[in-house]
């Protein structure tokens, strides 16, 4: 089937701050698609509180932010002819996808669930039959990764797989430095438990028995803040670890060009951008193997993979990339290889497909 770029299509997500792997995506998916020249419209799932105070009000928030999102998407979805929904575990499906399938339902419109939570298993199988029912209507079934496409076929929900979009014009090589005792780490996860920070933290105090001087750097905000501060410090490396905060999306290059390692820490993952970037800036890479990381990142040919929660192996890892300069060298590209698959240019086509095949599937072609 031909790609047609005059489909309507109305986007459904989050839009950064805070910058997360889903708000990002959302973003660039807009912003690309409008370059495009896609007829492409955005309900925001995240609007900012107006006025701002109801933001502190549990109850009432959510009030707040749902009833204009439903009104919002009702009058959008009348101008589509395909809901592009993003959709998370949780409540974050119960209060915005849920809504808008319904809707897409009731408007005429195709719609895409575009499934990226990294708790997707435990998640279906404590859904009530309604979830299940709901997903199974929808037009189209997209996951990020095979990781979630494994996962929706044990519940018996055929989905299909489009790739999280890097553009990879946006990022330039690292030139590998020689960084002597000083090599600079940087990870790129909000502060989270289940981006796995602490661990990240023992394995650079490890890392640093070797490399004197080295430094890290995590970019990324969340609660964990003062809790991360306080274990650098008692791990006696607070010196040489730099919280920059959130970083916003376009700013990430440059974050990047400082950098002779990426580490990724975390528990519980999907399709990490960050390990995107990583790859199309040309850096070395070093993730645990959590969720549908391994799908991704070949141990040992486009990075490390160490065991979730082990800063003993990380530090290993690490100080083996940093150490030979040679096998650093062939997964720099590899992950350069694998980021193609990644990019805009190819993926764009799959979306233009899956919204004309979603149409044609609902009538609203």
């Amino acid at each position: 089937m031909v790609a047609d770029k005059r489909q309507r299509i109305c986007v459904v997500g989050p839009l950064p701050p805070p910058s997360g792997g889903m708000a990002n995506q959302c973003e660039q998916l807009v912003r690309l698609l409008s370059q495009e020249g896609v007829a492409v419209e955005l309900v925001r799932t995240n609007s900012p509180y107006a006025p701002q105070w109801v933001g502190a009000v549990p109850l009432l928030r959510a009030a707040f932010r749902l009833i204009p999102f439903v009104l919002a998407l009702w009058s959008a979805a009348g101008r589509a002819q395909v809901l592009h929904v993003f959709a998370n575990s949780g409540w974050s499906w119960h209060l915005y996808a849920a809504p808008a399938l319904l809707v897409g339902r009731l408007r005429g419109a195709a719609v895409i669930v575009n499934y990226r939570g990294g708790h997707a298993e435990s998640f279906l199988a404590r859904a009530p039959a309604h979830v299940h029912r709901s997903l199974r209507r929808s037009s189209l079934r997209v996951t990020p990764s095979p990781f979630l496409q494994r996962v929706f076929a044990r519940f018996g929900l055929q989905a299909e797989v489009i790739p999280n979009i890097i553009d990879l014009s946006r990022f330039k090589l690292v030139t590998p430095r020689d960084f002597g005792n000083s090599p600079h780490i940087v990870v790129a996860r909000n502060l989270e438990p289940i981006y796995g920070i602490a661990t990240a933290l023992k394995a650079f105090a490890l890392v640093r028995r070797r490399f004197a001087d080295a430094r890290l750097s995590v970019a990324g905000s969340g609660p964990e803040l003062l809790v991360l501060q306080a274990l650098a410090h008692e791990l006696g490396i607070a010196q040489a670890v730099r919280f920059s905060g959130r970083i916003d999306n376009a700013a990430m290059p440059e974050f990047y060009a400082d950098a002779d390692c990426a580490l990724n820490p975390s528990t519980v993952d999907n399709m990490p951008i960050s390990l995107l970037e990583a790859f199309a800036s040309g850096l070395p890479v070093v993730s645990t193997n959590a969720g549908g990381i391994p799908d991704m990142l070949q141990d040992g040919v486009n990075g490390l993979l160490v065991p979730i929660g082990d800063e003993v192996a990380m530090a290993d890892a690490l100080c083996r990339l940093l150490d030979d300069s040679a096998l650093a060298s062939a997964m720099v590209k590899a992950g350069l290889e694998q980021a193609k698959a990644y990019d805009w240019q190819r993926v764009k086509l799959m979306w233009l497909d899956a919204y004309q095949r979603a149409a044609a599937l609902s009538g609203a072609a």
